[in-house]
This record gives structure tokens, C-alpha cells and sequence, in this order.
């Protein structure tokens, strides 16, 4: 291996005698793309705040360029060529790309007065660097997540990076933007910049990484050659269990339909859309970002109302036109994005658990009967494997996969007969996933009808006993996941 850009070198942190890190190692080459993987918890965020210099260790060293360093300030790790691209990339989104882009030199030279042709060079010349267009007077907000996240490269390149640490970089993006993300990592390697890839997802382990290294409750499991690495042993290292990964295959399907779609329709996104669902069946619906597929989620659930064709329920023609409309139809949901959509997270576990069951759980006067609620919330706890010590932390205690895990319950507790899934495992690491996945098939075993939207085509083949692949607003295909592949799914959605 080539001389060293970046060591960490036996590196300990403790939180309140929580061991976050004990003893980690991590060695990057000049030019190299490595991969840092854990599930969540594991402690690669600690030790991204350890190298740009937000923490300090309790023990060990940071060697870089050749230099070692027991503190380092985040000054100091931006002077030393330390760039990290949060998964919040850090921007104002209220102020222009321009005035994002030439904020922080406007700072460092301390210029008093602005002058905008000045800000308007240095933003300019930013975005060359990765050939990027777009207009600098765009506000931030307005920008897609994939058009932010290389505004932060182009900024994180004006410093003189020598390290980006890139943290979960494709959490929200589509299969077209990591593609086209990728490319400016393999040009930014070709220029010397090395990358720490942050990520748990398998796929992009291997498409992206030269080398990797695993960690798992604060220790380093393996560090090594990607090309060495299979998915057997990845997800092995990632979470020290083996899974059988068994395609889903029905063991009760009720005879007549619990949810009959018809020439659905909303102006602008999908129309024609036609389907049954039956009990104990797992439905995928897949397609590409503006297929349609996440406008027909909102309003199989009745956040936007369908403007034409029809639903009935158990037989029964229903108006969807709001969520309380499909939660008396009996009709669950679990958003994609559960952190805005899905949870109250300052609240409770226990809170979240039950709040759509509270008007079951009370009197005639409103008053709850606590001994229900507890027996609720501990149900559900432990059905779900819910890993926490106390049901009354907040949710926002909880690593992703948890968190995804209490959405589920709240929906569960309902006893909903269909449960729309938005990107089940949108967020999740491997073990929480196939955890998820396993939830679900149970689920539809005991005879709900589930609904599975997402893109992930190895979810949906491994979880779905039927496909409908949507495209341009309408199904063009249904397919049956035994016998058909990813390639063949995909070429499908295009």
C-alpha cells in the first residue's frame, strides 16, 4: 500500500462512560477511495468528529501528511486539507449558491464591505472545478438534495482538500444522481483527493471503494481489499450474524380482494393506475423517482386526494381524501421520510407508539386507562424488538432502523387490514433491514395485505410475491419476482 495520508491510530472516546470507540484503527492512502461501514451506532460518526476536529479523543492519534497530532481543531483539520460533507451538507438554505460558495472566504480574508463581482469570481470558479452548472443566484432551498450535495463539494474543493469525508452521500438520492455522483468521485481521485465514503449500503461498497473498513460496537472488525470482499461476509462483518436471505413466498392469500384499484388518477402524476390486493399477499409497486409510484402512496393513504377512478375496501367503495378517510378504511401508512413525516421525535417511544390508538386506549370522557396503554406499548416493544432500555426516551435516541421499527408499531397497533410502505428501508444498515423485511413477511403471513413502494429492486424481489412497475405516470408491467432478476426489473422502469 502507498504511503499514508490519514491514520487513526488506536483511537478512544467515551460519552458519559459509554464507550463510543475503543481502540479504532483507519488507514488512508493519497488518491484512494475508502469505505468506512457500521450499522448505525457503531461509531463512524464519532470518529468523523474525531478527524475534522469537532471532538477529542480520550486516547490515540491522528497522523496526517506524514504528521501526528494528539488535538486537532476543526481549523486546523480545514488548514490541514480535511473537508467532511455531512448528510445536512451544512448550508444556508436561505442565501444563494453564490453566497453559500464565497461565504467562508469572505470570512478568512475578512473583507468588511461585499462587493458581489468578488463573490461572484469565487463562486464561479468553485463550481468549474467539478464542472457543474448551475445559476449562482439560486437560493439553496430551491435546489434538488443531489444539486446541494455538489455545491458542498465545490465548496469543500476551494480549500485545497486533501480528505473529503463524504457521510452517507446517497441516503436521498435517485440511481441516476449517485451515478452521475460517482463520476465526480473517480475524477476527484484522479486529482489526488482521497475519499472517506461513509455508507452501509452493499452495492455501493463494491461499485465505489478501493479498500474498506468495518467497524461494530466502537472496535475495527476488518480492514482490507474491497476486491477480497463478498455480500456474505460484508453483512457478517457489518452486523456478526448470517442471514438466509429466502425469497418471500405467500403461505395465505384470501380469494376476493381487500383493496380494488381502478383507473386511479391524479392530474399530473398518474392516471389508469388498476390493481387487486389481496390478504396475506406483499404487493411491490417500483418504478424510477418521477414514475409516480410516491404520489400513488399519498393517495392510496388520502394525503392528496385522486381526482379520478375509484377505491373500494373490503368490498366497500371509500373517498380517500384524507388520512383520518383511510385510517377508518382501515389503511396504514409509513412515509418515507419518518423523520418530517412519521414520527414526533422530541416525544416519547411510548408516546409515538400509541398516538394513533389513543381514542381506542380512553373513556367516554377522554381519560386514558393507563394499564392499557402500558400493555400496548409493551406489546409492541417487544413483538418489534424495539431495542431500547426505556420506552419513555425520546425517539430521537433510537438509530434509524428503531426508528422505523416504532412507525411500524404505531401503524400495527391500528390493526390496519392494508400497510402502505414508502421506502421501508430507506436509512436503515443491514441488520435492521433484514429485521424490517422479516416483520413484513410475518406480517403477510398472518394475513394483512402489505404494499411495498421502493426503488431498491433487490427489496422488492426478495420481499414482494407480485411486482407492478410503473413508469410515466401509469403500471406498464407486472411481474412475478421468482422469475425475473434486477436487470430485468429495471430495464422495465426505464
Amino acid at each position: 500500500m502507498a504511503q499514508s495520508l490519514l491514520r487513526a491510530v488506536d483511537i478512544q472516546k467515551s460519552f458519559a462512560g459509554v464507550h463510543a470507540l475503543k481502540g479504532v484503527n483507519l488507514d488512508i492512502a493519497p488518491g484512494e477511495i475508502h469505505c468506512l461501514a457500521g450499522e448505525n451506532g457503531c461509531g463512524k460518526s464519532t470518529l468523523i468528529k474525531i478527524i475534522s476536529g469537532v471532538y477529542t479523543p480520550d486516547a490515540g492519534h491522528i497522523e496526517f501528511g506524514g504528521k501526528t497530532y494528539t488535538k486537532i481543531s476543526p481549523i486546523d483539520a480545514i488548514n490541514m486539507g480535511i473537508q467532511v460533507i455531512y448528510q445536512d451538507f451544512s448550508i444556508f438554505p436561505n442565501l444563494t449558491v453564490m453566497e453559500n460558495l464565497a461565504f467562508n472566504t469572505e470570512l478568512a480574508e475578512g473583507h468588511k464591505l461585499v462587493s458581489w463581482k468578488r463573490l461572484r469570481k469565487i463562486a464561479t470558479e468553485a463550481v468549474a472545478k467539478i464542472n457543474f452548472q448551475v445559476d449562482l443566484d439560486e437560493k439553496l432551498g430551491d435546489l434538488s438534495v443531489a444539486e446541494k450535495q455538489l455545491v458542498a463539494i465545490s465548496r469543500a474543493l476551494m480549500f485545497g482538500a486533501k480528505l473529503i469525508i463524504m457521510d452517507e452521500p446517497t441516503t436521498a438520492l435517485t440511481k441516476k444522481e449517485v451515478k452521475a455522483l460517482f463520476k465526480i468521485i473517480l475524477d476527484l481521485k484522479k486529482q489526488g483527493i482521497a475519499i472517506l465514503f461513509v455508507s452501509h449500503k452493499l452495492d455501493e461498497v463494491f461499485e465505489i471503494s478501493e479498500r474498506f473498513t468495518i467497524f461494530r460496537s466502537g472496535e475495527t472488525v476488518v480492514s482490507g481489499s474491497t476486491k477480497d470482499l463478498d455480500e456474505k461476509k460484508f453483512t457478517y462483518y457489518m452486523t456478526g450474524r448470517e442471514f438466509e436471505d429466502t425469497p418471500f413466498t405467500p403461505t395465505y392469500q384470501a380469494q376476493t380482494p381487500v383493496m380494488q384499484v381502478k383507473d386511479l388518477g391524479l392530474s399530473g402524476h398518474f392516471a389508469g393506475v388498476s390493481f387487486d390486493l389481496y390478504k396475506g399477499e406483499i404487493l411491490g409497486i417500483t418504478g424510477l423517482l418521477d414514475s409516480g409510484r410516491s404520489e400513488l402512496a399519498l393517495s392510496l393513504f388520502g394525503i392528496r386526494k385522486a381526482d379520478a377512478g375509484s377505491i373500494q375496501v373490503n368490498g366497500k367503495p371509500v373517498t380517500l381524501a384524507s388520512p383520518v378517510d383511510a385510517i377508518q378504511a382501515k389503511i396504514g401508512y409509513v412515509p418515507e421520510d419518518r423523520l418530517s413525516e412519521g414520527l414526533f421525535l422530541p416525544r416519547s417511544i411510548a408516546e409515538n407508539v400509541v398516538v394513533s390508538k389513543l381514542d381506542r386506549l380512553s373513556s367516554a370522557l377522554g381519560v386514558v386507562d393507563r394499564n392499557a396503554r402500558q400493555e400496548e406499548i409493551q406489546r409492541w416493544v417487544k413483538e418489534l424488538a424495539i431495542a431500547t432500555p426505556n420506552p419513555e426516551n425520546a425517539c430521537q435516541t433510537l438509530s434509524g432502523g428503531n426508528q422505523q421499527r416504532v412507525v411500524l408499531a404505531k401503524w400495527l397497533a391500528c390493526e390496519p387490514d392494508v400497510l402502505i410502505l414508502n421506502g421501508p428501508t430507506v436509512g436503515v444498515d443491514i441488520g435492521s433491514k433484514h429485521d424490517i423485511h422479516r416483520i413484513l413477511q410475518r406480517l403477510a403471513g398472518q394475513g394483512m395485505a402489505v404494499i411495498i413502494i421502493s426503488d431498491d429492486l433487490p427489496e422488492v424481489l426478495q420481499n414482494c410475491s407480485r411486482v407492478l412497475v410503473m413508469k410515466s405516470g401509469g403500471i406498464v408491467a407486472e411481474l412475478n419476482p421468482h422469475e425475473t432478476d434486477e436487470r430485468a426489473l429495471s430495464a422495465q422502469m426505464m
